[in-house]
């Protein structure tokens, strides 16, 4: 199949992506929300009429509270996010957010979120984030266990694990370098969708090299002889059009939900949005191709 026998062409585009993404990473950083850094969360109600952002945006800036993100919750709700708030700002900030009595503002909830408690939101996300990578190592490990020729079942593990870092790195870079634009924040609801773009990627690649194995057993029964990168590309090739489907049935309704859903959930779209685009790039264009090289580079130090 083409994609495996011009695979340097695709090996250089995702080198200049994730160099793209690192780069934009380390320089610009990820802007953590609340969740991660502590502060304080706070939902007001409007029973009779929402007020614009930009008027309750106005009236923050005003006393003094800076560094706060603006969402829509429901029909009627804004949830506000800001750092940490002095006992004057605490108490004033009724009256802040209801515009004066204007727009009769009613809290409903107001949470403080700790430094400490932050701190291990953060430690425990990439923790999980770990644990995932490694567990779907072993998986594919055991689940390959009878294909040892012309590669193992470990090569099988460790390609899928580095298209999966592909999948992280790729929306990471890209949250860096929106966060710089737009001050846009990470919070534990990017950890749930960098976590739910994972479990898709690693679906799609996992379909392929299934694939690729169950037609090195056909081979194998009938003594036919041919080369894997064939018999990868042929595999690719077979589960092609499958993946291509189901990729755009999703980005199809995470479009949908990211320009006429609820602005609460639109960060988590759009993070969606991204990594399922990365993560279909690296089932089809990534994954394949490396485990074709592997064997290649595996072959020549045979002989």
């Amino acid at each position: 199949m083409y994609i495996v026998t011009h695979r340097n062409v695709f090996f250089c585009a995702t080198g200049a992506l994730v160099v793209a993404s690192l780069v934009a990473l380390f320089a610009f950083g990820l802007h953590l929300g609340l969740d991660f850094t502590g502060g304080t969360l706070v939902q007001v109600a409007y029973p009779s009429e929402r007020p614009a952002s930009n008027l309750v945006a106005e009236a923050l800036d005003g006393s003094g509270i800076k560094n706060y993100s603006i969402r829509e919750a429901g029909t009627s709700d804004y949830i506000v996010r800001a750092p940490n708030l002095s006992e004057l700002q605490r108490s004033s900030i009724a009256e802040v957010v209801s515009g004066g009595e204007r727009y009769r503002g009613q809290i409903t909830q107001l949470t403080e979120v700790g430094p400490t408690i932050g701190t291990e939101l953060r430690n425990k996300s990439i923790i999980a984030l770990g644990l995932v990578l490694l567990c779907i190592l072993l998986f594919i490990a055991f689940a390959f266990r009878k294909v040892s020729k012309p590669v193992s079942s470990w090569i099988y593990g460790l390609i899928a694990l580095v298209t999966l870092i592909h999948d992280v790195i790729v929306p990471l870079g890209f949250f860096a370098f929106l966060g710089y634009i737009t001050g846009a924040q990470v919070d534990t609801l990017f950890v749930t969708a960098i976590l739910t773009i994972l479990g898709f990627s690693i679906h799609d690649t996992i379909v392929v090299f299934d694939r690729t194995r169950e037609n090195l057993r056909i081979n194998d029964e009938r003594g036919r002889r041919e080369d894997f990168a064939d018999t990868a590309g042929r595999s690719l090739g077979q589960t092609f059009v499958r993946s291509i489907n189901t990729s755009l049935t999703v980005l199809i309704t995470l479009s949908v939900l990211y320009f006429i859903g609820p602005e609460s959930t639109r960060v988590f779209a759009l993070t969606l949005l991204v990594g399922i685009i990365a993560g279909t790039y690296s089932s089809i264009f990534l994954a394949t191709p490396l485990l074709v090289t592997v064997e290649k580079w595996r072959s020549s130090r045979k002989k």
